[in-house]
């Protein structure tokens, strides 16, 4: 009945994974949005919607090791492994407009959640002020892309934008596509990370391990899934955009909306040594897009390798 559930999930992930990427870009076409700014929002915060709600229920249950090493493993997870995998699947551009933007965010992102994990707490009024930067981030990318788009228009004129006249569903089309892609990955998420859970559980696995490891990639499934097809329709925009967006909201929303319910105590051992990993893991996405300008298949190669190094490191210390 476990090895169902787990596998049943999965599916779930796979399917909804290919209808979210489809609905987004039909969405952002037809918006006049562009495709880095829906992985941005709508792919990389509803992707983080599993991640949300174990963290606020682990906050709950007085499981500070599993709601902050959600967040943590779950960024490192993101940049290490998923856009590790999406790089050996195809070469992943980092030259589109906003890029760097978005890329100075997540870096200021990452850099208050080390700040925050050294202190050691993370209280209601620093959940709000999170909260609050998100909003003002949210709001501000999207301004700045429906103008820097406007003046694409003036300057292509309206022959460049109909280069392409396939089969394009309309919007609202678009939007029920992203709806049962987001409804199809939560639920999926839901399974496969229940199932794993209590299969951690049999091993004796502690709550700090099961945060960093099971419940952050059991909730990263979403958006690993999303990258892989994404990247595989070569619409890497979205694959980048999803892993940016997911790693500032997991900062932003996911910390701020758990520390507003409830304030968060760190445990020393993932500020101890989850924190570095997480610093490390933004470098070299920050070196990739302002030196490479692509995630190309060697450091994707190389991010998978560290991150496997990191997993054996968690299992050694399982086993002493």
């Amino acid at each position: 009945m476990l090895a169902v559930t787990i596998l049943g999930g999965l599916a779930l992930l796979v399917a909804g994974g290919d209808l979210l990427v489809r609905g987004a870009v039909a969405v952002a076409r037809r918006a006049g949005i562009s495709p880095l700014v829906i992985g941005l929002t709508l792919v990389g915060f509803g992707t983080s919607t599993p991640e949300l709600l174990a963290s606020v229920q682990a906050a709950l249950m007085g499981a500070p090791d599993i709601a902050v090493g959600n967040v943590v493993g779950s960024n490192i997870a993101n940049v290490m492994l998923i856009l590790g995998l999406a790089a050996l699947l195809y070469p992943v551009p980092a030259d589109a407009p906003g890029v760097r933007r978005d890329l100075a965010v997540t870096g200021l992102a990452t850099l208050a959640v080390v700040g925050l994990l050294i202190w050691g707490a993370v209280t209601r009024w620093m959940g709000g002020a999170l909260l609050a930067v998100l909003a003002l981030y949210t709001v501000g990318t999207i301004l700045a892309d429906r103008r820097d788009a406007a003046m694409a228009r003036l300057r292509e004129g309206e022959a460049g934008l109909k280069e392409s006249e396939g089969f394009k569903p309309s919007l609202w089309a678009g939007a029920g596509l992203t709806a049962l892609g987001l409804a199809g990955v939560m639920l999926g998420a839901r399974f496969l990370v229940g199932g794993a859970v209590e299969l951690a559980s049999r091993w004796g696995v502690s709550e700090s391990v099961i945060g960093v490891t099971v419940v952050a990639v059991g909730t990263s499934l979403p958006e690993l899934v999303t990258a892989l097809v994404a990247a595989a329709k070569k619409e890497s925009d979205v694959a980048l955009g999803n892993v940016l967006g997911s790693n500032i909201f997991n900062v932003l929303g996911i910390l701020g909306v758990t520390a507003l319910v409830t304030p968060i105590a760190v445990p020393d051992e993932i500020a101890q040594r989850d924190t570095w990993i997480l610093a490390v893991s933004m470098v070299a996405l920050a070196a990739a897009v302002l030196i490479l300008r692509q995630v190309p298949r060697p450091l994707g190669f190389a991010l998978l390798a560290g991150y496997g190094v990191y997993m054996a490191g968690l299992a050694g210390g399982i086993g002493s």
